[in-house]
Parts: C-alpha cells; sequence; structure tokens
C-alpha cells in the first residue's frame, strides 16, 4: 500500500485526568501501551480542557476538540455543532481522508455524519451501562432518527426493538466494543487514500466496571491517598448534591476514596489493552511509519481530591488532561510543558499535514512546540464553569473566582511551590499585585471570548461585580 499521506489514529477517553499514565510519572498504574506511545513521541504535559457551560463537561469539551472554537464561540453548549462550523472530519475529508468514527459522540447526530465516511458501534450519549451500550450501525445517508434516552440498561434492553437503534452488544465491554470494530476496520481497510480513525471510549467514566482481570489488578490497600484529599470540600458553591458528587456519600472517607481511584485505575488499564490491539493492527498492516497517533482525554476527574469527585470545578485534577503526539515527524520520547487547549489539536493536525486550517477554529497549532522546545506556546490559560467559577493561571499562579448564588470566594495558588493546591495565598499582603494582574487578566479573557454574552457569563460577572468576597 503506497499511502503518501500519514494515516492518523486518534484515541479519544473519557475521564482521564493528567497524570494516569505510567511513563509520565505515575508509579501506582499500569499502561504499558499509553507508556509506549510516550516513548514514540512528545507528550503536553500542561494540557488543559476550558472546563464548561454546563455539568455535562464532556460535551463542550468535545464540540471544541471538533471544531477548534473556544467555549464561548460554540452553540448550544456543543449538542450539536452547526453547519457553519466545519469540524475536523470535514476538512480531512477535504484533504483526501476516509474518515472512520466509532464510540461516544456527544454532539448530535448530523455533525457525526458529516465528519465521517464510515463507521460504527456510535454511541450518540454522554454515559451508559458498559457492559449493554446501545450502539447504531454506521448509516451512509446519515439518518440517525433516535438518540436513546438516558434510562438502565434493562429498561433500554426492553425497548430497543421499538427504536431505530440497531442494536445493543450485551455483555461486550464499552472498551472491548469500540478496540474490536477499529482493529477489525483497519485490518480490512484497503483504499489508497489515507485514513483518520477516531476511536472515542467512554471509559474511565463510571460506572466503573471491567472484566475481573483489571478490577482485581489494584488493591485499594496500596493505592496512595492524593495530598490534597479532603474529607469534604472547604466551602460548598453549589455542585454538592451534582450527579459526580454523590457518587460516594459525605464525609468522604480514605477508604472509599482509595476503592474509588483503584477502580478507576482498573478501567484505564482494560481501556489501555484495547489501545494496544488497535496499534497492533496498524502495526501488522505495515503503517507505523507513516501513521500519527493522538492521545487525549476529554476533562479530568477529582476522586477524592479537594473533597470532590468530579469535574465540576478548577482545580488542577479537573482541567488538565493527557496529550500526546507520535508519529513520523513528530520528537520521540519528549516532553513539552507549554499551555495548551484541547481545541489546538484541530489546527495543530492542519498544519502537521500542511493543509489550510478553516476561518472558523479558533485554536493554534501546538507544532511549532512540538519541533522546539524552547518555543512556548500559550503563557496563560482562561477556565469557566456555568455560572459559578472563572479562573486564569499564569505560568506560576492560579486565580479561581467563586460567584454562585451563595458563595462569593476567591482563592489563589502557587502551582509551583503548591501543585496539589493546598494552600490559599488569597488575601496576603505580598500577593496583592499578582491578584490584580490575573484579574486584569481575567477581564481581558472575558471580553476575548466573548464570556458577557452568553447567559451563564452574564449571571456570573452580574454576581462577581456586585457581591463582597467572603473570607
Amino acid at each position: 500500500m503506497n499511502i503518501k499521506k500519514p494515516n492518523i489514529v486518534f484515541f479519544f477517553t473519557d475521564d482521564q485526568r493528567f497524570d494516569t499514565i505510567g511513563a509520565l510519572g505515575n508509579k501506582e498504574i499500569k499502561t504499558p501501551h499509553m507508556d509506549r506511545l510516550v516513548e514514540m513521541g512528545t507528550s503536553f504535559t500542561q494540557a488543559h480542557i476550558p472546563c464548561g457551560t454546563s455539568g455535562a463537561v464532556c460535551m463542550p469539551s468535545r464540540a471544541m476538540l471538533h471544531t477548534g472554537r473556544t467555549l464561548f464561540h460554540l452553540q448550544g453548549e456543543g449538542q450539536e455543532i452547526p453547519e457553519e462550523h466545519i469540524t475536523l472530519g470535514e476538512t480531512l475529508q477535504k484533504a483526501g481522508y476516509e474518515t472512520f468514527g466509532t464510540g461516544k459522540w456527544h454532539n448530535g447526530t448530523s455533525s457525526y455524519a458529516r465528519s465521517f465516511t464510515d463507521g460504527g458501534e456510535i454511541f450518540f450519549g454522554g454515559m451508559f451501562d458498559h457492559w449493554n451500550v446501545p450502539a447504531y450501525h454506521f448509516d451512509p445517508t446519515g439518518k440517525y432518527d433516535e438518540v436513546v434516552p438516558y434510562a438502565t440498561a434493562a429498561f433500554t434492553s426492553r425497548k430497543l426493538q421499538h427504536m431505530h437503534t440497531d442494536h445493543i452488544s450485551p455483555g461486550k465491554h464499552s472498551s472491548e466494543l469500540f478496540g474490536e470494530i477499529s482493529s477489525t476496520w483497519i485490518d480490512d481497510y484497503d483504499s489508497p487514500e489515507p485514513f483518520f480513525s477516531y476511536v472515542s471510549f467512554m471509559a474511565p467514566h463510571d460506572p466503573r466496571t471491567m472484566p475481573e482481570e483489571f478490577r482485581s489488578m489494584y488493591d485499594p490497600e496500596r493505592i496512595s491517598l492524593p495530598e490534597n484529599y479532603q474529607p469534604e470540600h472547604a466551602f460548598e458553591y453549589g455542585i454538592r448534591e451534582l450527579r459526580d458528587e454523590i457518587l460516594a456519600p459525605y464525609p468522604r472517607k480514605p477508604e472509599e476514596v482509595k476503592t474509588h481511584i483503584a477502580e478507576y485505575y482498573g478501567m484505564i488499564s482494560h481501556l489501555d489493552n484495547e489501545i494496544g490491539k488497535v496499534m497492533e493492527s496498524v502495526e501488522k498492516k505495515g503503517l507505523m511509519d507513516n501513521t500519527l497517533f493522538i492521545f487525549a482525554g476529554d476533562n479530568g476527574l477529582a476522586l477524592g481530591q479537594h473533597g470532590l469527585f468530579g469535574k465540576q470545578n478548577h482545580y488542577e485534577h479537573s482541567i488538565r488532561v493527557p496529550l500526546i503526539f507520535a508519529g513520523p515527524g513528530i520528537p520521540a520520547g519528549e516532553q513539552r510543558d507549554t499551555y495548551a487547549y484541547l481545541l489546538d489539536i484541530y489546527p495543530t493536525i492542519c498544519e502537521y499535514l500542511h493543509i489550510d486550517k478553516p476561518k472558523t477554529v479558533d485554536g493554534i497549532s501546538l507544532l511549532p512546540s512540538i519541533a522546539d522546545e524552547k518555543k512556548s506556546h500559550r503563557k496563560t490559560l482562561y477556565f469557566v464553569y456555568t455560572d459559578m467559577l472563572r479562573s486564569v493561571k499564569n505560568e506560576q499562579y492560579k486565580l479561581i473566582e467563586y460567584a454562585s448564588e451563595n458563595c462569593r470566594k476567591t482563592q489563589l495558588f502557587d502551582l509551583k511551590n503548591d501543585p496539589w493546591e493546598n494552600t490559599n495565598l488569597y488575601g496576603k499582603e505580598e500577593y496583592a499585585d499578582m491578584v490584580n494582574a490575573l484579574r486584569c487578566e481575567l477581564f481581558r479573557y472575558c471580553n476575548e471570548w466573548e464570556d458577557k454574552n452568553h447567559p451563564m457569563g452574564k449571571l456570573f460577572w452580574e454576581r462577581y461585580t456586585s457581591l463582597p468576597v467572603y473570607s
């Protein structure tokens, strides 16, 4: 097979935190295939999401990934990507690529149909029972008329026969379902055109269930308790009763936190195993030297850090994600600590392939930073969570502003000297200038990203400018 343009295999995981890869410093987790990608390529250790305008943070995160647009330049929280926002898949098709998509697609049926020329085991939803995934076969007409409602797997099994959904896959874990069809598709691929394979896992999102081999891989008693573990968050800001936060009772007990982490690691090791199978298919096809691999996650997760369990916050554990590029021309075994967003992946692929990025893309290519470790990508980053939080971080400090209905607080963390964000420096006189500088940057981003034009932004900024800070 003589393919001049590189193939692209994009692995995207669900709720995988930045610090859950063995080769990047986690000594308790087993991720041999992710480790291989780290060894083969360049890892961005400071990759982030801007968070989101809804509790389902992953939905806008994925929309930003596939459009390259910033948070407030999306429509409808990313539930459906409008036609005027050109997706990554559309751009690659224009460049001559066959595009294949499987797994979780949380951004509407029509945008999926525009993005992919082939696919299978497509899940048009956010989360579900991993062992009973209601999945669609690929429809070349793009008529995915019914989106499976959120329900128990048993209910869905009874009702599927009355819906347009093609099938349910009882007894096969989602990671295996998506990994296997990806491997089979690559095994059978015989086109002279290059391909883009987008493999979007539902793991390690809860419910954290997996084959026994992986469930028993980690002993909770041997799991380290995070340095920023707390039984409860220091104050209530409006998320205490969200579904992510009630996965464990209050106060969070150390042994329960360790159990959740052990199960989380088990799911990551299981999906790592399926990633290995897809990579093996590429290898057997003789395409390893002409394939760009991209690995990333849609958001992080607290799991007991700061007394939280979900991702509806602006601490490092929830806004930072893994990001790896490996393939032709990518430096092997290197890391970059320059700041990046997931929305920068789209323009990076465009520059890597020497194709024009659409004018609708806001992201900035990471390729210069990949080529030269001395080149900085972004100096500051902006974060949003609904109408409750706004944050900004520079290369050392992070300012978090809370302005929900019942909470007006400020936090300042020194990320270099306090990476676990345990000590709030706000209110100390020696940091007053830094707080003022970061607040100026917060307002700059608010204007640049058109935050106040969004209903959530309008609510936040009204509270932020009218309520006093409570210590």
